[in-house]
């Protein structure tokens, strides 16, 4: 049915009169649904939508569309999404690629909520989020047809709109009694994290916590909101004896002020307040959960840790290859020809991946791998390369420094983001010498490659995260407009991970959970258990390439070293993995849960063996050959786009994968 007309659904009135035109489509597909064979037995299809599209990357070119259905079984309602059969407009998607994107029957039960994004220009997209925290891809409905799911979709299931996002729907299983019995108190829904009180709450504030309570992933000006994706119940004794209120009410237990104070920090606090800040939470954690302390007198069996399948150590000695010293000067020079070409791009990547960079030569060679300079050039076409962009970059710089007083009063944007990165500059690793000191110039060059970005590319803007990235290129250009240009390709690579609906950082955490999968079934299936499965916790490793994690040193060593491309342009999550699978015994050994796995994270902060790491991230990564690339959707950051125009197939083929 083609949508007539786009807004927002902004009152219930006018959500309840979409429901008519819900009641039309279910009709209009009801032949189709009693004639469908692909359906199993007593199922039947009450919503049905043609051309409904993902994009694996955020070019339009790159597209995947699909049928959406919502299929009702007994009193379960389910959404699946089937591909079409070559109707990819990327001709890299193979017919296995397509199938990581197919949704086959997600019960409602285990949806969390239900984003609805209505841009000014371009089609309505939905984004369904998990109650485990992960979001399939953005589902775009080029013939129209958002409203009427959502009618469907509340006429079979608890939907209700978020206090705090009037486009954010949250869901309930109407058939799940604990849900129902919240639902009919018509409790609060949504409560934000800034407003939960430190102190215990009463049951019916933590009902609307419980329930409508982990809101969907919000980006304040494009800055993930981290909080609100650590949000989860602790784990309970539940004792069968118990009334039903005391069921709720131990339900009502969310989390404690230790993981809300945890996570709120994760961005600005150094190791020592870190460890403070967990100290703190620790004895909170006693003063609130102290029903659940074990008894003195029951004797705690050590837990029996599952075995490694692939032995790490064992594994890295026979795939791992030595760390070799920095490429020096000398060396470097073997790789050029005698106007200043790369003679063999290969091998220098390879030879860098394998040892990184002397600091000396960070400058000359972080151009080309970044891709501001080219492996093709000659001395003076890198010269000539330098004057024009930094000509280009005062222009555009300009356009920010010339705006009066009276102008920045009614540009409220600009104000906004103006003030976010002087708030974050000046907290910038200011403990580094370089950026140290009251005064220090090289802050107003920080300062001024942010903003001009922010200009640069309007869309994207700024968001909490960027200074980090951009400061150690600073601090190897020391030149603000060089600076500028290698940050531009940089963030080429990384702008996805601060777009606002997130599709970049999920894409990159839904790969990480198939690659643990994949390479730790065991340990994968811990996390299953202790309800981590959306990999929150490696959340900022991803998002600042381990910058909070490592030494300044290490952190540039390690970037230049992914930089490289040499084994995947995803070594990142196989650094991941290897984290992960070092600490994996102490992990299960000692049954962390979310909060303790997060406190621990957390800490790993400043001890981290770099050397160690990435062999151990190589190994994995040639362990794992194909079968890890196949856990990686198309299009996953750190992937470069490509830049085809817009292509678009209206002929639908009605053979579905």
């Amino acid at each position: 049915m083609q949508e007539t007309e786009i807004h927002d659904l902004s009152d219930d009135a006018d959500y309840a009169a979409s429901q008519q035109q819900g009641s039309a489509s279910m009709m209009q597909c009801e032949s189709g649904k009693r004639s469908s064979s692909n359906e199993p037995e007593g199922a039947e299809v009450v919503y049905m939508k043609d051309n409904v599209t993902i994009h694996p990357t955020q070019f339009a070119s790159e597209r995947i569309s699909g049928r959406l259905k919502l299929i009702k079984q007994s009193s379960s309602l389910f959404m699946t999404w089937i591909p079409y059969k070559g109707q990819s407009t990327n001709a890299r998607l193979s017919e296995k690629d397509m199938n990581l994107y197919t949704i086959r029957a997600v019960p409602f039960a285990d949806v969390r909520s239900i984003r609805r994004h209505t841009p000014a220009f371009g089609w309505q997209y939905i984004i369904v989020v998990l109650s485990s925290g992960l979001a399939f891809p953005p589902l775009y409905f080029y013939n129209g047809g958002v409203r009427e799911f959502l009618a469907t979709v509340k006429q079979h299931v608890v939907l209700l709109r978020s206090a705090e996002h009037a486009n954010v729907f949250l869901v309930n299983d109407f058939q799940n009694p604990l849900q129902r019995t919240l639902s009919s108190l018509e409790l609060p829904r949504a409560v934000s994290l800034s407003i939960v009180p430190s102190t215990p709450v009463s049951g019916g504030e933590s009902a609307s916590q419980e329930n409508g309570e982990r809101t969907d992933v919000d980006v304040l000006d494009g800055s993930p909101s981290i909080r609100q994706f650590y949000r989860r119940e602790r784990q309970k004794v539940h004792d069968p004896a118990r009334d039903i209120s005391m069921q709720l009410l131990e339900k009502f237990s969310l989390v404690t002020k230790f993981a809300r104070e945890a996570t709120s920090q994760l961005f600005w606090e150094t190791p020592s307040n870190a460890f403070s800040l967990f100290e703190r939470g620790s004895s909170n954690l006693s003063a609130t959960d102290s029903s659940q302390k074990p008894r003195d007198d029951v004797l705690e069996l050590p837990v029996p840790v599952p075995p490694d399948p692939l032995e790490l150590d064992k594994l890295s000695l026979a795939w791992g290859k030595p760390r070799q010293p920095p490429l020096g000067l000398e060396e470097w020079a073997t790789f050029l020809d005698s106007e200043g070409r790369v003679v063999d791009s290969k091998a220098l990547r390879k030879r860098i991946f394998y040892g990184g960079v002397e600091h000396k030569l960070r400058k000359e060679v972080w151009e080309i791998l970044l891709g501001y300079q080219s492996y093709e050039s000659t001395y003076a076409e890198k010269e000539y390369q330098r004057s024009n962009r930094k000509t280009e970059y005062e222009i555009i710089k300009n356009q920010w420094q010339s705006i009066s007083p009276e102008q920045e009063k009614r540009f409220t944007k600009f104000r906004e983001r103006k003030g976010l990165i002087e708030k974050d500059v000046v907290r910038t690793d200011r403990s580094i010498s370089f950026y140290g000191g009251d005064g220090n110039a090289n802050l107003s060059f920080l300062h001024n490659v942010l903003l001009t970005y922010s200009f640069y590319n309007f869309d994207l803007g700024y968001c909490q995260g960027m200074s980090d990235l951009l400061s150690p290129i600073l601090f190897v250009m020391e030149d603000e407009s060089e600076s500028f240009w290698c940050f531009v390709a940089l963030m080429e690579r990384l702008g996805p991970n601060f777009n606002r609906d997130q599709n970049g950082m999920h894409s990159q955490l839904f790969a990480l959970s198939k690659l643990v999968e994949l390479l730790d079934a065991p340990l994968h299936n811990y996390f299953k258990q202790k309800d981590c499965l959306n990999y929150f916790i490696c959340f900022r490793w991803i998002l600042l390439q381990f910058k909070r994690e490592l030494e300044y040193d290490q952190t540039m060593r390690l970037w230049e070293v992914l930089w490289t491309h040499h084994l995947s342009e995803h070594l990142h999550l196989y650094v991941c993995v290897a984290l992960l699978k070092r600490y994996r015994g102490k992990i299960i050994g000692e049954q962390m849960e979310f909060d303790t796995l997060l406190k621990f994270i957390n800490e790993l902060s400043g001890h981290i063996d770099i050397d160690v790491t990435l062999r151990d991230a190589e190994a994995l990564c040639l362990c794992a050959g194909e079968n890890g690339s196949a856990c990686i959707p198309p299009g996953t950051p750190p992937s470069l786009p490509r830049e085809d125009g817009f292509l678009f197939n209206s002929e639908l083929d009605d053979t579905v994968l």
